[in-house]
């Protein structure tokens, strides 16, 4: 697109996680340097969060037609499964991004009323959250500056303030931070944060200085905001058992024994109605995460998916393998 066909300028935006949803679009894994023991105990967890999320709202699972049958048998009826020719099941980087046009661009100014509902523009602020150490990688946008990146985010998704963290979660290499893991908006001027009370884990620095940050910012409407701690589990290594399990061809990023997990009960999926989050078999911090993220979301039923560490194995959870899409 050129300057005068951004979305933006169209009328578009990305909504809120929290808005409602049409469905849920999930890959299914199958790479075996990605997913040990060729994605057998992925498969299993990925079909738990499908069926999670299908309590909620419809999905379809996008698998290649090498794992088409499989996915069929392992997951219900109720989920739509169709062939994708792709070996990346991580949704939230590979999958689309969806915008909409609010019913106020086409039929009038902020204030335009339609069946009696008030349509607010951007309700929760138009702000965005980003890291740093994510989007100024060397590796991803080279050849712009961080106000440029700023720009872009303002032209495609529709927002009006980006925030920037520092960092991500500690050790999450794999996505070099992506924010999933460290900070999200629960509600407008709220926000969870990724968080640890062990002042020795190399992960207090990155909260403190996150929260630092967040404590001094305010959104796109000048709303200062709120912050929610939510404790890490373990933290977590990868072990012997399970580094065996892994085919490395060169391509994918090494994962050896005693490699920590980028685990965080922050990488959740917001569900029509519902909070799809990961367990990791920690007790005191699965526990506590479900008790957090119900006062977070009250008008929600949080659903605890176990066995989430396997999706930890492959470098990231529940809110990076799915996307919703909008309801028209």
């Amino acid at each position: 697109m050129d300057a005068d066909g951004t979305p933006a300028l169209n009328g578009y935006r990305m909504p809120a996680e929290w808005e409602s949803h049409s469905q849920c679009w999930i890959g299914w894994p199958e790479r075996p340097d990605n997913w040990r023991d060729n994605a057998v105990h992925g498969q299993s967890v990925f079909a738990k969060v499908a069926s999670a999320i299908s309590k909620f709202e419809p999905v379809t699972v996008c698998a290649s037609a090498a794992q088409w049958t499989n996915a069929r048998s392992q997951l219900p009826p109720n989920i739509r499964v169709i062939e994708m020719s792709m070996n990346d099941s991580w949704f939230r980087d590979t999958g689309p991004t969806f915008v909409v046009r609010d019913i106020k661009s086409i039929l009038g100014g902020p204030e335009q009323k339609v069946a009696g509902i008030d349509w607010n523009f951007n309700s929760y602020g138009g702000t965005c959250l980003t890291t740093e150490e994510c989007l100024l990688n060397k590796n991803r946008n080279p050849h712009l500056t961080k106000e440029q990146i700023e720009d872009e985010l303002k032209a495609y998704l529709g927002v009006k303030k980006v925030i920037w963290l520092p960092h991500g979660l500690f050790g999450d290499d794999d996505t070099n931070g992506h924010i999933d893991n460290m900070c999200c908006f629960v509600k407008p001027g709220v926000v969870l944060l990724s968080w640890t009370d062990d002042v020795s884990d190399p992960q207090y620095e990155r909260s403190l200085q996150a929260i630092s940050v967040l404590s001094n910012a305010t959104d796109a409407k000048g709303r200062k905001l709120e912050i929610i701690k939510l404790h890490v589990p373990g933290p977590l290594y990868m072990t012997d058992k399970e580094a065996a399990g892994l085919i490395q061809d060169g391509e994918a990023k090494p994962r050896p024994p005693g490699t920590r997990l980028a685990a965080s009960y922050l990488n959740f999926y917001i569900a029509n109605g519902g909070i799809i989050t990961p367990q990791f078999g920690d007790q005191k911090w699965d526990d506590e995460a479900v008790r957090v993220l119900s006062s977070a979301f009250p008008d929600h039923e949080v659903v605890r998916v176990e066995g989430a560490r396997e999706i930890a194995l492959g470098g990231g959870n529940i809110h990076c393998i799915t996307q919703q899409q909008p309801a028209a």
